[in-house]
């Protein structure tokens, strides 16, 4: 149990850090960090271009990722054998 523990508390903060670098690249009222990367060469009528649905869809998938290690670990140290 104690390696699978450390497996998650890793897994746990590689995503923490990855999750807030992907939510900064996100465009918001007045462009994001993504404006540096050429994302605000989109038009603002409305729709996202391709590169911003990618963010979307990456930093969905990894705060899923995020949610279930924090769970995954809460049920490792509940129902730990001492």
């Amino acid at each position: 149990m104690q390696i699978l523990e450390f497996v998650l508390q890793v897994i746990l903060g590689i995503t923490s850090v990855l999750l807030c670098l992907l939510i900064l690249l996100h465009k918001g009222r007045g462009g994001g960090l993504s404006d540096m990367f050429g994302g605000g060469m989109t038009s603002s009528a409305g729709s996202s271009g391709y590169a911003e649905r990618n963010l979307n869809r990456f930093t969905i998938a990894l705060a899923l990722v995020w949610f279930l290690a924090i769970v995954a670990l809460g049920l490792v140290t509940k129902f730990e054998v001492m």
